[in-house]
């Protein structure tokens, strides 16, 4: 995928991140937490179907049915294309999983007999949906693994950048989609402990947005590192010993060290902001950042840096001497 299109990719994920979160304050009965998306609202369009008549009622047994049964039907296509692997085995049960959440998505009730009242439901819907989606992305991951493990260099640095572009999908999603959501959360809180005293929220509130800032930050960074990456895995692939193969290492070492520095930085400016405003904000969340795993990263990437490095010198040495 040309990086032109996966940046218009990023941008529709985050609307569409931000919309979904949006559309939970308007219409919590449908939308009530991203992870149960898109099976809170089949279960909910289902349901209406079911309840308008029998017809309605058989559309909704074949759609439930159709939908839930959908990975098993990939498998059975899968069949005929190749041998199966062990990992296949896990489409057949998210057909199981499917059939059962679905099915409680349809009928939200039953998760309040066992999780309690509208907050237990929506308890429920997101476990539901995490379940489903564990069950999948599992799949996907062992399946990347598998073709990793017989892979060429080739294909290596292909399945690469692949990965890496899963990375800054998932963390699109946290940035606007979790951390979003956080955030929403913070102020619905926020209202509901200061019923009468609106008036005084106004410093709060700004803080509370400082806060989502300070927190994603650090992922929009790791977003610019992972296209830098990205950038460097392409010269690899053209000529590891190529004076731009370099260049693409030194860049991404001095970038991973930039994005710590930053991260670090807008850490403690923010705690110190809250100091100084302290009498003016009704929450303050501090925070100490120890970044282990970005250090670990960033010596990393300038061994990598210097390891390429090393490689181009001795190979001009060697190209001279012959």
């Amino acid at each position: 995928m040309k990086r032109k299109k996966f940046y218009i990719f990023l941008f529709c994920e985050a609307a569409l991140c931000i919309l979904l979160y949006l559309a939970r304050e308007v219409l919590p009965q449908v939308f009530t937490t991203l992870i149960a998306f898109p099976f809170e609202q089949i279960g909910a369009l289902l349901r209406m179907l079911s309840l308008s008549g029998v017809t309605g009622n058989v559309i909704s047994i074949v759609l439930y049915l159709a939908i839930s049964l959908m990975p098993a039907f990939v498998l059975l296509f899968l069949r005929r294309k190749r041998r199966l692997h062990a990992e296949d085995t896990l489409l057949a049960i998210l057909s199981a999983v499917l059939l059962v959440v679905i099915y409680l998505m349809v009928n939200p009730g039953l998760l309040s007999t066992h999780l309690g009242n509208y907050d237990g439901q929506n308890i429920g819907k997101a476990l539901l949906g995490g379940i489903a989606y564990s069950i999948l992305i599992g799949y996907i991951l062992l399946r990347i693994l598998r073709q990793i493990f017989a892979a060429d260099t080739y294909r290596l640095q292909k399945y690469l950048i692949v990965l890496l572009y899963i990375v800054n999908i998932l963390l699109v999603y946290l940035v606007f989609g979790g951390q979003f959501g956080i955030l929403l959360d913070s102020f619905d809180s926020l209202r509901a402990g200061n019923t009468g005293n609106e008036h005084n929220l106004g410093m709060t509130y700004i803080f509370l947005v400082l806060q989502y800032l300070v927190n994603i930050l650090p992922y929009i960074l790791v977003i610019l590192v992972v296209f830098q990456g990205q950038d460097l895995i392409n010269e690899l692939s053209i000529d590891r010993y190529s004076e731009a193969t370099v260049t693409a290492a030194e860049k991404l070492s001095h970038k991973c060290g930039l994005a710590l520095i930053i991260t670090v930085i807008s850490n403690i400016g923010f705690n110190l902001l809250q100091l100084v405003f302290f009498k003016k904000l009704l929450v303050m969340n501090g925070s100490v950042q120890i970044p282990l795993l970005s250090i670990t990263f960033v010596l990393a990437a300038f061994l990598l840096a210097q390891y390429i490095r090393e490689n181009k010198r001795l190979k001009d040495d060697n190209d001279m001497f012959i």
